[in-house]
C-alpha cells in the first residue's frame, strides 16, 4: 500500500495534489502547456506514475483540475482586494490591477487556443469559473453608476470591452522592470475608457 502523507486520507490528498500543482506550475512557465507530460509532473512532484494516474488519469483532467483550483484562490482573492476599496472607481483600479497580474502570472493557453487544447466538456467547466469574476466587474460598474462615479451607460456592451482589453498578454509581455507601468498604463485606459478623468 503507497505511505500515506500529511496523516490521514484526506490530507494526503490535498499534499499529494498541492505537490502535483506546484510541479505542473513550474512546468507551465518554463515550457508551456503542450510540452507537459504526465510522466514529467509526476518526476518532478516525487510521485510514482501510478500514483500520479489514480489522482489525474490523462492530461486534460490534471489542467481542469489545476486551473478549478487557480481560478478559485483567484477569486477569493479579488474579492477581498476589492471589498477593501470602498470607492468604485478604486475598485475598478484594483480590479484591471488584479486581472493584469494574473495574466502576467499564469501560463495557460488563451480562452481560444485552450478551446482547441481541451474537449467541450473540459472547456465549459474552465470557462464557468469566469462566471464569477465577469459578475464582480458588473458590480463594481453598476454601483459606479448609481452613485454617480461612471456616466451610465450598458454593462453589457462595457463587460465584453473590458474583458477583451484585459485578456491581451502584449500588455503584461514587457521586461519585468517595465510590468508596473505596464499595469498602470492599462489601468488609466480602462478608468477613461468608461468615462472616469484620471488627470493624466
Amino acid at each position: 500500500m503507497p505511505k500515506i502523507i500529511g496523516g490521514s486520507l484526506n490530507a494526503h490528498r490535498e499534499q499529494v495534489r498541492a505537490r502535483v500543482f506546484t510541479a505542473l506550475r513550474n512546468q507551465l512557465y518554463e515550457r508551456g502547456f503542450d510540452a507537459i507530460t504526465l510522466a514529467g509532473v509526476a518526476a518532478e512532484a516525487e510521485l510514482g506514475r501510478t500514483a500520479m494516474y489514480n489522482h489525474f488519469p490523462d492530461k486534460e483532467s490534471l489542467l481542469v483540475a489545476f486551473v478549478e483550483e487557480e481560478a478559485a484562490q483567484y477569486v477569493r482573492r479579488l474579492e477581498a482586494a476589492v471589498d477593501a476599496a470602498s470607492d468604485p472607481v478604486d475598485q475598478l483600479a484594483v480590479f484591471v490591477r488584479l486581472q493584469l497580474r494574473a495574466l502576467s502570472e499564469y501560463h495557460l493557453p488563451p480562452g481560444g487556443a485552450l478551446a482547441t487544447t481541451l474537449g467541450p466538456a473540459s472547456y465549459r467547466r474552465i470557462a464557468a469559473h469566469a462566471d464569477p469574476i465577469t459578475e464582480r466587474l458588473r458590480t463594481i460598474l453598476t454601483d459606479g453608476m448609481a452613485a454617480g462615479r461612471l456616466p451610465e451607460e450598458d454593462p453589457d456592451l462595457l463587460i465584453p470591452m473590458i474583458t477583451s482589453a484585459l485578456a491581451s498578454r502584449q500588455i503584461i509581455d514587457v521586461p519585468a522592470e517595465q510590468l508596473d507601468a505596464a499595469i498602470a498604463g492599462a489601468v488609466r485606459f480602462i478608468l477613461r475608457a468608461v468615462g472616469v478623468k484620471t488627470g493624466k
